[in-house]
C-alpha cells in the first residue's frame, strides 16, 4: 500500500537547496530581448535544468566549424569511461591523419602517441590531425567514426545536426545548431576528466622524435572569464567565428553558444555577455538531491528494521533572482516493504510542481540490499519479543 502526503520539512529543505539534475521542461526566458547579438545564432542554457535563458535562432542549421570536434571529444571520453582505452594507450598515426590541414599539432605519421596526448591536443588546440587519429583508432576510418557521431547525436536529441567529418573542416551537408551544440557540451561536461585538459591555458606536446609543439588553448575565456572551465572554438570562412563555452559560479553552471560571429573578438565578447547576463539575473534551486535521505521505510521480515530512501536523480530549477519560485515538492512513500530488497528498488516518488502543475516525477529508491531473515533468525526474533 502507498500513502500520499506532503513532507513539509523536505519541501523547505529542497526549496532552499541549489541545482543538480536535469530533465526539466525547456523554456525560453522572457528576458531574451534584453541582449542584442550580432552573431547569426546564439543560446544561453542553464546546465542542470537545461532551461534556455536566452536564444536567437537557436535551432537554425548552420556550419559550426571546429565545434564539430565536440562530438569527437565526447565519444573519446565515453570510450575512456567504458575502459575501452586508457590514457597511456599508444595509438599509431596514419599518413592520412598527419596530413590534415587547418589547425593541427603536426603529428608524425606511423609513430605512436598516447591517447591522452591526442585527446588533449583536440580539447586544447582543436587539432584536426589528432581528431582523425582518434577516429581511425576507434572505428578504423573517419567515415565509420562519422556515422557513429551522427548516431550519438540522434541519441542526444540533436535533431538539427548532421556530421560529414570529425574535424569540422568544410564539407557538404555538415551542419549543427546553437541548441544542439549546447546539448553536446552539456553531455561532455558530465565527464570530470574533461576539465583536466579544458582548463589548461598552455602546454607542450612532445613528439616521439623529441620534437615539441606548443599547445595554446583556443578558448581564451578559460583564462579571462571568471568561472569558465570548458568549451570549444571554431572558425572557417563559411561558418564565421563560433564558440561554445561553459562557466560555473557558486552553485550554478551556464552554457553559452555563439554561431556565425563576424570575427573572433565578437564571439568571445558576446559569449561573455551571455554568461554575465545569466549569472547576474538568474539563480538555481535544487529540488531533489540523490545524496539526501528522504525517509526511512519499515522493512518486514528483513535483517534491517528500516531502509533509507533517496531520490533516484537530481533535479534543479532556475528562476529569476528575486522572483518567488512557486515550486512545491510532494512525496509519496510505501508504508513498508518486504525483504529481500535489492538496491535500486522503487519505494515511492517525488512530485515536483510549479503553480499547481506537475513538471517532474522522480522515483524514490533504496540504495542498499536488505536480506530476508532466515528461519532461525525469525525464530530468535519471535522468542526475544515473547
Amino acid at each position: 500500500m502507498k500513502k500520499f502526503f506532503m513532507n513539509t520539512a523536505l519541501c523547505a529543505l529542497a526549496l532552499s537547496m541549489l541545482v543538480c539534475g536535469c530533465g526539466m521542461k525547456t523554456n525560453v526566458a522572457e528576458a531574451t530581448n534584453d541582449i542584442e547579438l550580432s552573431s547569426k545564432s546564439a543560446i544561453l542554457m542553464e546546465y542542470d535544468s537545461g532551461e534556455i535563458l536566452v536564444a536567437k535562432e537557436e535551432n537554425k542549421r548552420l556550419p559550426v566549424a571546429s565545434m564539430v570536434k565536440m562530438m569527437t571529444i565526447l565519444l573519446s571520453l565515453e570510450e575512456l569511461e567504458e575502459k575501452n582505452v586508457a590514457l597511456d594507450t599508444k595509438i599509431t598515426t596514419s599518413e592520412n591523419a598527419s596530413s590534415m590541414g587547418g589547425s593541427q599539432v603536426f603529428l608524425d605519421p606511423y609513430v605512436e602517441y598516447s591517447f591522452e596526448d591526442l585527446l588533449k591536443s583536440v580539447i586544447m588546440a582543436s587539432a584536426n590531425d589528432a581528431s582523425v587519429a582518434l577516429a581511425e583508432y576507434f572505428n578504423g576510418n573517419e567515415k565509420a567514426f562519422t556515422n557513429r557521431m551522427n548516431k550519438r547525436a540522434k541519441e542526444l536529441g540533436m535533431n538539427d545536426t548532421h556530421y560529414s567529418n570529425c574535424t569540422g573542416l568544410p564539407a557538404p551537408e555538415q551542419y549543427s545548431s546553437a541548441k544542439d551544440t549546447a546539448l553536446l557540451l552539456k553531455e561532455i561536461l558530465k565527464h570530470d576528466i574533461y576539465h583536466n585538459y579544458s582548463t589548461i591555458w598552455m602546454d607542450t606536446l612532445t613528439h616521439p622524435s623529441g620534437r615539441q609543439t606548443e599547445l595554446v588553448n583556443t578558448n581564451r575565456l578559460i583564462r579571462y572569464f571568471e568561472g569558465c572551465d570548458g568549451g570549444k572554438t571554431g572558425s572557417t570562412n563559411e561558418a564565421g567565428c563560433c564558440l561554445g563555452a561553459s562557466a560555473k559560479r557558486d552553485n550554478m553552471r551556464l552554457i553559452s553558444v555563439i554561431v556565425g560571429a563576424e570575427n573572433s573578438k565578437t564571439r568571445f565578447n558576446e559569449s561573455a555577455t551571455l554568461l554575465n547576463y545569466g549569472f547576474k539575473n538568474f539563480e538555481s534551486q535544487k529540488l531533489a538531491d540523490v545524496t539526501a535521505v528522504l525517509t526511512e521505510i519499515p522493512v518486514l521480515k528483513g535483517k534491517n528494521q528500516t531502509v533509507k530512501a533517496y531520490a533516484s536523480e537530481d533535479f534543479a530549477a532556475v528562476v529569476k533572482k528575486g522572483d518567488k519560485s512557486n515550486y512545491q515538492v510532494d512525496t509519496e512513500f510505501s508504508q513498508s516493504v518486504n525483504a529481500p530488497i535489492k538496491a535500486g528498488t522503487a519505494v515511492g516518488k517525488l512530485l515536483i510542481s510549479k503553480n499547481g502543475n506537475i513538471v517532474k516525477e522522480i522515483s524514490v529508491v533504496v540504495k542498499e540490499d536488505v536480506k530476508h531473515l532466515s528461519l532461525l533468525e525469525t525464530t530468535k526474533k519471535v522468542i526475544h519479543k515473547w
